[in-house]
């Protein structure tokens, strides 16, 4: 399928691309059948805070457990949680 590709304007400033891509779809105007995959190693994802109560008992052994695996507890209840989900 060959489909006839719209093209790219040309644009003044960062707004002005950005407004563009917002309300156009970029599969009318490139081929992502032709994309190359990238890595972005220090991309770092976005952490939202959360308030999470647990039982003081159940605390201090997430605690235990973290300490027994040197890694600070938060880390190992983030680590548990993405197991769990299958998140990767």
């Amino acid at each position: 399928m060959n489909k006839q590709l719209k093209t790219i304007p040309k644009f003044a400033n960062e707004a002005q691309e950005r407004a563009f891509w917002e309300a156009n779809d970029s599969a009318d105007r490139l081929d992502w059948s032709k994309a190359n995959k990238v890595t972005l190693p220090n991309l770092k994802p976005t952490t939202k805070t959360i308030s999470l109560r647990l039982p003081q008992h159940l605390l201090d052994s997430i605690k235990a457990a973290a300490n027994s695996r040197d890694v600070p507890y938060q880390s190992l209840i983030k680590i548990w949680l993405q197991e769990k989900l299958h998140v990767h």
